[in-house]
């Protein structure tokens, strides 16, 4: 930047000499004192935004142009994209770009000609509503997992409800979709839009819908880009209002994603797009599928783990029984108590959660009908098992099982003396004995 100028006296006529920088910043500096902060009307020309963020361009009417430059922390405040030929009001100061010598307009603010008066507007109602708590984050709501209707309001002939649609259609086919259609432009388009958002809350309460509606549980708030004439419905005060009193949560996909309205801050969620608010409450069906087979994988690894479990509590069991008696006949009948009650509560869960899948997707059930016939099978074989386990099919073979009278078991010679009664269990009954002779062997 240029410093203080260096006056040199010329002998002959002795005018005073400018270093070139020191007369630019002089020439600046006079800007500055008679014109800053200016403001001025006129068309774009040649608008351009650089890597660094930083956007050039001319502003010119009929009898001239005026180069401009609006640094990246200006630009990012821009709520629209500036384009060639657009009328624009601009705020800023005046300069002198040294390197060059042009005279250029610093700017500091940009808006469409003619949008200060609604400008002025929209910032009175945001500060009135922010103030009111009405856009805390405090009383905005998630949006639901899977919902069971989603509302949308918009203008049938817009081409924001063509691409809401065909992004729900793709994503979620199995939802239904209500759209209450509204004016989304002009003067009667806010108390259409209270209407439109009315009907749809009659449907977000449940019981207050017909049978035959879908209850709602998201409402999508959309329509495409425009001036901040054209989106002004969505600035009205009783929009606003009826939005913040929704029984449901409200995405709001007004615009483009550089335009911003009173209906976004309210919003529990605002998108930059119409489709970008389709695709937020819509995980698509793909993912959903994809969690439900592992969920059904997890659950029949899981009930593959218990009856092994179970089952080797039964083995480990059946390795302990002793002789054919009372107690063994006890342990019997508890066993099948407990067998008969893991195959009941087994089946039961299995049951269980294989209607609460049946209820979000017709495709699992069959995955789970797998699952449930391997189980069963396993089951089955434990039982086979358990039953080879049966001391009374030793006894069929020729076997006896010998005791004293007390009921002692004898398993060996030296536990028998000569004339000692004795009693033989066989696989259909049982024989008192008398010990003739004892050999030990």
């Amino acid at each position: 930047m240029c410093g203080r100028p260096a006056l040199i006296e010329n002998p002959a006529s002795a005018p005073l000499v400018w270093p070139v920088g020191a007369l630019c910043r002089a020439i600046a500096d006079a800007l500055e004192a008679r014109f800053n902060p200016v403001a001025v009307r006129g068309e774009i020309s040649g608008f351009s935004r650089a890597s660094s963020g930083h956007c050039y361009f001319n502003i010119k009417d009929a009898q001239g142009q005026i180069r401009c430059a609006m640094f990246r922390r200006a630009a990012s405040l821009l709520g629209f994209v500036p384009r060639d030929g657009e009328l624009v009001e601009v705020r800023g100061r005046l300069d002198i770009y040294g390197p060059r010598g042009d005279l250029q307009l610093i700017v500091e603010s940009l808006q469409r000609a003619g949008q200060g008066a609604l400008f002025e507007q929209f910032l009175r109602l945001k500060a009135k509503l922010e103030s009111e708590g009405l856009f805390d984050a405090a009383r905005k709501r998630g949006l639901p997992v899977l919902p069971r209707g989603i509302g949308v309001v918009t203008s049938l002939g817009a081409a924001a409800l063509h691409d809401v649609v065909t992004a729900l259609r793709r994503r979620v086919p199995h939802i239904p979709v209500v759209v209450s259609p509204a004016l989304v432009q002009g003067a009667g388009a806010p108390a259409d839009l209270v209407r439109a958002l009315l009907n749809l809350y009659h449907l977000a309460q449940d019981g207050s819908a017909r049978e035959a509606d879908p209850t709602i549980d998201v409402i999508l708030l959309v329509r495409g880009g425009g001036s901040i004439e054209d989106l002004w419905a969505f600035n009205d005060e009783a929009v606003a209002r009826l939005i913040a009193q929704s029984p449901v949560p409200v995405v709001s996909g007004v615009g483009h994603e550089t335009d911003f309205t009173i209906a976004d801050f309210v919003a529990d969620l605002r998108a930059p797009t119409p489709t970008a608010a389709a695709e937020l409450v819509a995980e698509p069906r793909d993912v959903w599928l994809g969690a439900l087979a592992l969920a059904g994988e997890r659950l029949a690894d899981a009930v593959t783990r218990q009856l092994d479990a179970r089952g080797q509590r039964l083995d480990l069991a059946a390795s302990r029984l002793g002789r054919p008696s009372g107690w063994l006949a006890r342990q019997q009948a508890h066993l099948g108590q407990q067998q008969q009650r893991l195959r009941y509560e087994t089946l039961a869960q299995l049951e269980r959660h294989h209607n609460r899948w049946r209820l979000r997707e017709a495709e699992f059930p069959a995955r789970l009908q797998q699952a449930l016939t391997r189980s069963r099978e396993r089951l089955d074989r434990a039982e086979r098992s358990l039953a080879l386990l049966d001391p009374r099919l030793v006894l069929q073979r020729g076997y006896a099982l010998l005791s004293t009278a007390e009921g002692r078991p004898l398993s060996s010679v030296a536990q028998a003396t000569p004339g000692q009664p004795v009693r033989a269990d066989l696989a259909d009954g049982e024989l008192a004995l008398t010990v003739q002779t004892v050999r030990p062997g």
